[in-house]
C-alpha cells in the first residue's frame, strides 16, 4: 500500500514478477505515464488501485489476462480528467469476478462496456465521465445485482431508465447530465442519494413518491422538463436532507409540509412557475442552510418563521413577487449569511441596517425594488467582502448579474463578491465608507436617484470589476483614484451631470465606448467627441472652489435682477408720462420749478459766501 506518498515517475515492468501481491494500490501520489501489461501475470492480485495520479497510453485485455482474483479495480481521476482509453475486445469474457468497480474520467466509451456482461457480483458501479455515448444494453439490467452505488453521470447515455435491478440499504444512484427519456422512474425504497438532475424526463412527478421512496436523502430532479405539483406525500420522507426540483415546468402552491423535515439542509424551487405565498413551514426546521426560491411567481412578505432559521447561508427569493419590508431580523438571526438575493421583487421601505451584521455576506442583491432613502454607509463593515478566503466551500450555483450580463457560477461562487442595489428610488450620497470594501467585484448603483460625488478614494477598491453609476444624478468630476482599478472591465456612467476631463491611463484606455459616458454635458475628452479646450476643463473640485462659484452665482444673479427692477422701474414712470400729455405737462412742471428751486438755492448761497469772504479781507 503506496497511497498518499507523492510518489514520481511510472510503474515499471518488474511489477509482474510479484506473483504474491494481494493488493496493488497507489492513489493518491504523482506517477505518470502507461500502466504496464506486466500487472496482468498477478495471479493473486485482489485489489488494484491507481486513482489519483495522471496516467496515459491504452488499456486493453492483456492487462488482465491472468488477474483471476481481482474483485477491485480503480483507476479514477477527479481534476483533470485522464488520457486513458480503455479498448478492450467486444467479445472478451474478463477471468475475474468484481464486486467493485471505479473508471471515473476513463475513456470507457464511446460503446457501453459489453465485457462487463458476466460480471454478475458488482455492487459498485462508477464509470462517470466516461465518454459512454450508447443506451444501456438490456443484459444489463438483467443482471441479478445488488447494488450499493450505480453512477453513471457526465455521459452522452439515452434512452429509458428500467427499475429492474435490485439495490442495497441506503443505496446511491447517479443519472446527472445525460440524455435520458420517459416518465419519472421509481426506484426501490431503499434508495437513499437520487440523482437524476440534467437529462431529459418529463411528466409528473408521481403523486405516491414519498411511499414508494421512502428512506430518500438527497434528491435532485433539476433541469428536466417535469411537470404538474410537488405532491403532498414528499412530505412522508422525514430523512430528506436536500431536495432539489428546480429548473423544470412545476407549478401550484407550494405545499405545506416542511415542518417534519429537522434533517433539511437544502430546499431548491427556483426556476419553476410555482404561485402562492411562501409557506410558514419552511422555516420550522433549524437546519435549513439553503433556500432557492427564484424565478417563480411567490406574492406576499417572507414568512417570519424563516427567522428560525440560524445556519441560512444563503438566501435567494428574487424575480418573485414578494412584497412588504425587508425584515429587520435577517441581519440579527442569520449570522453565517453569505448570499442574500432578493432582486425583482416588490420590496418597499429603507435598507435595513441590521444587514451590517452579516459579517460573511458576501454576495447582496437587493435591485429592482422600490426601496428608498439612502444607502446606510455601515455597508462598509461588511467585512465577509474584504477579507481573503484560503478554503474552498460550497455554496451551489446561482444566476449573478455582473459585467454587464447574467452569469450562471457554481463551483467558484464562493469568490464571487457583489453589492448590487440598481433599480431603486435610493437618494443621498454614496457614503465613503464603502472604499473599504478592498475585495468587492462589483458595485452597481445604477437607476436611482442618488446626488453628491463619487467617493474620492474608490480607487482603494482594487478587485473591482464592475462598477455601474449610471442613471442617477452624481455631479464633479471623476475621482483620479480610479486609475488604481486595474481590474476594471465593465464601466457605465452615464446620464448623470459629472463634469470635467475623462482619465485616459490604465484601464480607462479600454473604455471606447462613448455611451459609457454619454449624457454628461460637462464631460469632455475621448472618446467622446467634445474636446477639452484647457487642461482646467472642469468644475472646481475642491469645497472653497465650491463655494466660491456658488459666491459668483449669487453675484450674478444679484446683477441681473438689479438690471431688471432699473427697467421695470423706468419704463413704469416714462411709459406713463408718453401715453398721457396731461401728466406730461404737470411733470416737467414739477421738474421746471425744482431746478429753479435749486438754482436759487445755489445763487444764495454763493452770494453769502462771497460776503463772507469780502468781511474776512477787511
Amino acid at each position: 500500500m503506496l497511497e498518499r506518498n507523492s510518489l514520481l515517475g511510472s510503474i515499471p515492468k518488474s511489477v509482474g514478477n510479484l506473483l504474491a501481491l494481494k493488493e496493488f494500490s497507489l492513489s493518491t501520489n504523482e506517477m505518470n505515464g502507461t500502466i504496464p501489461e506486466s500487472i496482468g501475470q498477478l495471479s493473486d492480485l485482489t485489489v488494484l488501485d491507481l486513482s489519483e495520479n495522471s496516467w496515459i497510453g491504452i488499456i486493453t485485455e492483456a492487462h488482465f489476462l491472468n488477474v483471476t482474483s481481482l474483485k477491485e479495480l480503480s483507476i479514477t481521476r477527479t481534476s483533470p480528467g485522464m488520457n486513458l482509453v480503455f479498448n478492450i475486445y467486444a467479445k472478451w469474457v474478463p477471468p475475474f469476478k468484481l464486486r467493485y468497480l471505479n473508471l471515473k474520467s476513463c475513456q470507457v466509451g464511446p460503446n457501453f462496456p459489453s465485457w462487463l456482461k458476466n460480471q454478475n457480483e458488482l455492487n459498485t458501479i462508477i464509470m462517470e465521465n466516461a465518454m459512454i455515448s450508447d443506451t444501456i444494453p438490456s443484459w444489463f439490467w438483467e443482471l441479478n445485482l445488488q447494488i450499493n452505488e450505480l453512477n453513471l453521470a457526465h455521459n452522452h447515455l439515452s434512452g429509458r431508465v428500467p427499475n429492474s435491478l435490485q439495490y442495497l440499504e441506503h443505496a446511491s444512484v447517479d443519472l446527472r447530465s445525460n440524455q435520458f427519456e420517459g416518465p419519472f422512474p421509481i426506484f426501490p425504497n431503499n434508495i437513499s442519494d437520487f440523482y437524476l438532475k440534467d437529462n431529459l424526463f418529463h411528466g409528473p412527478i408521481p403523486r405516491n413518491i414519498g411511499k414508494k421512496m421512502t428512506s430518500i436523502a438527497n434528491f435532485d430532479i433539476s433541469y428536466n422538463s417535469f411537470n404538474g405539483s410537488i405532491p403532498v406525500s414528499v412530505g412522508e420522507i422525514m430523512n430528506l436532507t436536500s431536495f432539489v426540483v428546480s429548473y423544470n415546468r412545476l407549478t401550484g402552491i407550494i405545499p405545506s409540509i416542511w415542518n417534519d423535515k429537522p434533517n433539511l439542509y437544502i430546499l431548491d424551487l427556483s426556476d419553476n412557475s410555482f404561485t402562492g405565498k411562501i409557506p410558514p413551514s419552511i422555516g420550522v426546521g433549524n437546519y435549513l442552510t439553503f433556500l432557492m426560491m427564484s424565478n417563480n411567481s411567490l406574492f406576499g412578505d417572507i414568512p417570519s418563521s424563516l427567522r428560525n432559521c440560524g445556519k441560512m447561508k444563503s438566501l435567494d427569493l428574487g424575480n418573485n413577487r414578494l412584497s412588504g419590508r425587508i425584515p429587520t431580523w435577517i441581519g440579527e438571526a442569520m449570522p453565517d449569511l453569505l448570499i442574500l438575493r432578493l432582486r425583482s421583487n416588490s420590496f418597499n421601505g429603507d435598507i435595513p441596517s441590521q444587514l451590517c451584521n452579516l459579517s460573511s455576506l458576501h454576495i447582496l442583491d437587493l435591485a429592482h425594488n422600490n426601496l428608498s432613502k439612502s444607502i446606510p454607509s455601515c455597508l462598509g463593515n461588511l467585512s465577509g467582502m474584504a477579507s481573503a478566503l484560503n478554503d474552498v466551500r460550497y455554496e451551489g450555483d446561482l444566476l449573478v448579474a455582473t459585467k454587464g450580463r447574467e452569469l450562471q457560477y457554481d463551483n467558484t461562487l464562493y469568490l464571487v463578491n457583489i453589492i448590487d442595489l440598481s433599480a431603486n428610488n435610493l437618494e443621498g450620497n454614496i457614503p465613503n465608507e464603502l472604499t473599504n470594501i478592498s475585495r468587492l467585484g462589483t458595485l452597481n448603483f445604477s437607476i436611482n436617484h442618488l446626488t453628491g460625488r463619487i467617493p474620492e478614494n474608490i480607487g482603494n477598491i482594487q478587485r473591482l470589476e464592475t462598477l455601474d453609476l449610471s442613471r442617477n444624478q452624481l455631479f464633479g468630476p471623476i475621482p483620479p483614484s480610479m486609475i488604481s482599478l486595474v481590474s476594471l472591465n465593465h464601466l457605465n456612467l452615464s446620464y448623470n451631470n459629472l463634469s470635467g476631463r475623462i482619465p485616459t491611463s490604465n484601464q480607462f484606455q479600454t473604455f471606447t465606448d462613448p455611451s459609457i459616458y454619454e449624457s454628461n454635458p460637462l464631460l469632455c475628452g475621448a472618446p467622446l467627441t467634445k474636446n477639452c479646450t484647457s487642461n482646467k476643463e472642469t468644475i472646481p473640485s475642491t469645497d472653497e472652489d465650491i463655494k466660491e462659484n456658488e459666491g459668483l452665482s449669487e453675484m450674478m444673479w444679484f446683477y441681473i435682477s438689479m438690471g431688471l427692477g432699473f427697467i421695470v422701474g423706468f419704463w413704469g414712470v416714462s411709459g406713463s408720462l408718453v401715453i398721457k400729455k396731461s401728466w406730461r405737462d404737470a411733470y416737467f412742471q414739477i421738474i421746471d420749478q425744482v431746478i429753479n428751486m435749486m438754482l436759487l438755492f445755489i445763487w444764495l448761497n454763493f452770494t453769502r459766501l462771497r460776503r463772507k469772504l469780502i468781511r474776512e479781507k477787511t
